[in-house]
């Protein structure tokens, strides 16, 4: 039998994550692939999907912080935008085309009186120009085809959602904390229908991902200075990489799920599958733990163990790196 051979992956094993401030007329994937061809890195992908016409913070994972990529996406998120009144669109924000208009403009006080019944655990529908799968494809690719896209009302979590500026009528200015999955451009659609006017969002930034702001985003310049000009495939692929001082460590991702504190030989335990029992942790347990099935994430030093779950007295491995 002839023997079996592992293609070698291209590129750089690159381990990380690289904050992006992302900026508008690109969608997600274009930023990836970007920063992955700079870095020539041989796996990436990202932590949570905005739209082309968003700026903002897009957290990109390289190699191994590609298997943290869905804690990140479950973190609070913070957004600023501008509700632009008077038009509504169908992809419900600047690049669609306008499908009604009225003269209506609410007062700051309405919007006000408005705002509370968006706060907390709402139902909301999605926009039809989303990612949403229906009947096996894509809302977006149906509402483009023009076939008629009905979605249904689903679970959101809005933890603030505050008017932080009136620049003139036709125009407010707000910022959200949301949970995973929340749309601000149903948000944006929906408050000036509650207002009793029409609306969609005209600008649109990300300031935070998790543990991830403003701070720790770098320009796409700085990493790509030419990422905007036609790609010539016949010019020299002679190419510095960018510095890897960037990049934050893997687990930097994870700061907001509380720390647990293990040894070398507790770490190699983990590794090979084995439940370990909470009394070899006591005294080691952080407070914000929650014993009853919540998450730690597990350190051996400086170094991220990974992942462990904790429930029934017992500390479980759930998502675990990878040794060199």
């Amino acid at each position: 039998m002839p023997r079996q051979f592992r293609k070698k992956p291209k590129g750089r094993p690159i381990d990380g994550w690289l904050i992006i401030d992302k900026p508008t007329g690109l969608g997600s994937t274009d930023v990836v692939n970007i920063v992955k061809r700079a870095y020539d890195a041989q796996k990436a992908g990202h932590g949570g999907t905005l739209d082309p016409l968003a700026t903002g913070l897009l957290p990109v994972a390289f190699g191994a912080a590609t298997k943290t990529v869905p804690y990140v996406m479950d973190g609070a998120k913070t957004y600023r935008f501008t509700l632009r009144f008077g038009e509504a669109r169908d992809t419900d924000d600047a690049d669609g085309q306008v499908i009604e208009t009225t003269d209506a403009r609410p007062t700051d006080d309405a919007i006000r009186a408005a705002l509370p019944a968006f706060i907390g655990d709402i139902m909301q529908v999605p926009p039809i120009y989303s990612a949403i799968k229906v009947a096996g494809e894509r809302a977006y690719d149906l509402a483009r085809d023009g076939q008629a896209v009905v979605l249904e009302a689903r679970p959101a979590r809005v933890d603030r959602y505050e008017l932080v500026e009136r620049p003139d009528a036709d125009h407010a200015v707000f910022e959200v904390e949301s949970g995973k999955g929340v749309y601000m451009r149903s948000l944006a659609r929906d408050l000036a229908k509650a207002c009793g006017s029409l609306g969609h969002i005209a600008v649109l930034r990300r300031l935070s991902v998790g543990p991830f702001k403003e701070a720790h985003a770098v320009a796409l310049e700085t990493i790509a200075p030419d990422w905007n000009k036609p790609l010539d495939r016949n010019a020299p692929r002679e190419h510095t990489p960018p510095s890897l001082e960037l990049l934050l460590p893997l687990a930097t991702a994870l700061d907001d799920i509380p720390a647990l504190a293990c040894t070398e030989a507790e770490a190699a335990r983990l590794m090979h599958g084995q439940a370990l029992s909470l009394v070899e942790f006591m005294g080691r347990v952080p407070d914000a733990a929650n014993p009853n099935g919540g998450l730690v994430r597990v350190m051996a030093g400086q170094r991220f163990v990974g992942l462990c779950r904790l429930e029934d007295a017992m500390v479980y491995p759930e998502r675990l790196m990878a040794q060199d």
